[in-house]
């Protein structure tokens, strides 16, 4: 039996919440390359979703089955054949391609039902409904070759998905479509789940391939992977790309996750299957694991609104219960939420600070600077910082102060210097705390 120690482990779970409250009704559109199953990660994977399904999130999951089908036309001695990156099917290919879909939906919705004592599907409860939920059009004949039954999406029912989806079901789809005159078509799972995802406007459509993201450097394989693209700059990458014909290419994944962000899914993501947990990581960890593609810069830093006391109540309450900052009330941040300034991540406070003017002394008093210890040594302290410093120009003062009992050094390193608590503006010395003894730190700002 596994030991769970206290001291890691609340923290650990307590920073994690603030995801489970923001992701809590979300829509994900999952889409698992075939080459996961392949390399036996199937399970684990599965007990991953049903953990975030538990947290209230709707899923879609759309998997693949490249190289269950070009295994299956390989027994029966027929060539696996692609042009464009995508699948030319003819008849044998369209055999292969249902009976490793019947197959994997068989596989997939056995590992769903699992239910082993000391499992993480222990007490799971996920219903998997699929069903002839794509319409879909013939590929057709481009530049000279003939797709036969390779097809592309034309129609998700999405009113359909969504009723599944808001009752607690996991809908499962194959890369299967079908025209309204019952012909079968093989489609692409990178196109299926883009399309779902854009149909039901999902807040995230994530992608568990064999390429671990985008690297920072593209041309250099020794670079760490970009964390964040902003879909502008991914589309200047995707530009100076390649066609992306085979799912190990650059732009293979990138341009579907363009595509869906072009068209209002908030963010799309490349994770690689190879990362045990990669999608609890990347969903539940500040920076993730793998390529995170956002129509806007995911973290934003502005000033505070009535919807955010929440979210800085529970940012600040650590600090408080360890004696850091001084103890507010909710009544106190209500009435002086206009002076606050946050760092949001993903839709989730990381960072704050209340600036506090005193006109008359031509100074203001730079209160309540605390940053997650989720994403300490980040410098978001720092852009708070200068953020409350243009705030403070901005309404005629000087200076800037701080009082601390614990972090002194940190503010000299970002130019304040120690004064007498004598040197604080009338109004505030009357509010000293003796017994405190907080150090008074200033910043000139001319």
């Amino acid at each position: 039996m596994s030991l769970v120690f206290p001291h890691t482990f609340v923290p650990w779970f307590r920073s994690v919440a603030p995801y489970i409250h923001a992701y809590h009704g979300k829509t994900f559109v999952v889409g698992m390359a075939g080459e996961l199953i392949a390399a036996g990660k199937l399970n684990a994977f599965v007990q991953d979703l049903a953990i975030i399904h538990a947290m209230g999130i709707k899923l879609v999951l759309v998997h693949g089955f490249r190289p269950q089908v070009n295994e299956q036309l390989a027994a029966k001695g027929h060539p696996s054949r692609f042009s464009h990156g995508q699948r030319i099917t003819d008849a044998p290919a369209l055999d292969a391609a249902q009976e490793a879909a019947g197959q994997l939906r068989f596989e997939i919705e056995a590992a769903f039902s699992q239910g082993l004592p000391n499992t993480p599907m222990a007490n799971a409860t996920v219903r998997v409904v699929s069903g002839n939920f794509l319409t879909a059009r013939p590929v057709g004949i481009v530049d000279g070759v003939d797709f036969i039954h390779s097809g592309v999406v034309r129609r998700v029912d999405s009113p359909a998905i969504r009723r599944a989806i808001d009752i607690g079901a996991l809908v499962l789809l194959s890369p299967f479509g079908f025209s309204p005159t019952g012909e079968a078509f093989n489609l692409r799972m990178e196109d299926v789940a883009t399309s779902t995802a854009i149909a039901l406007q999902a807040d995230k459509l994530i992608f568990l391939t064999e390429v671990p993201g985008i690297r920072e450097n593209p041309a250099d394989p020794t670079t760490d992977i970009d964390t964040e693209l902003v879909l502008a700059e991914a589309k200047r990458l995707l530009a100076t790309l390649p066609p992306a014909e085979q799912p190990s290419d650059l732009g293979f994944y990138l341009q579907h996750c363009v595509k869906a962000c072009e068209e209002g899914v908030e963010r799309s993501h490349i994770l690689p299957f190879a990362v045990d947990g990669a999608i609890l990581q990347e969903v539940f960890t500040h920076d993730g694991i793998g390529t995170m593609i956002v129509d806007e810069k995911l973290e934003s830093l502005r000033e505070a609104g009535p919807d955010d006391i929440g979210g800085i109540l529970q940012l600040i309450e650590p600090f408080e219960r360890d004696g850091t900052l001084v103890k507010r009330d909710r009544t106190e941040i209500e009435r002086d939420i206009d002076h606050y300034t946050v760092i949001e991540h993903d839709g989730v406070i990381f960072g704050c600070a209340a600036l506090y003017p005193y006109p008359e002394a031509r100074t203001g008093e730079m209160a309540a600077l605390t940053v997650s210890d989720a994403v300490q040594g980040q410098g978001d302290g720092e852009r708070i910082l200068k953020r409350v410093e243009q705030r403070a120009r901005a309404t005629g003062l000087d200076s800037i102060f701080v009082l601390t009992t614990r972090t002194m050094h940190w503010f000299i390193k970002r130019g304040f210097k120690v004064v007498d608590p004598e040197w604080l503006p009338e109004a505030r010395k009357r509010k000293y705390n003796w017994d405190r003894r907080s150090q008074v730190l200033v910043k000139n700002l001319k």
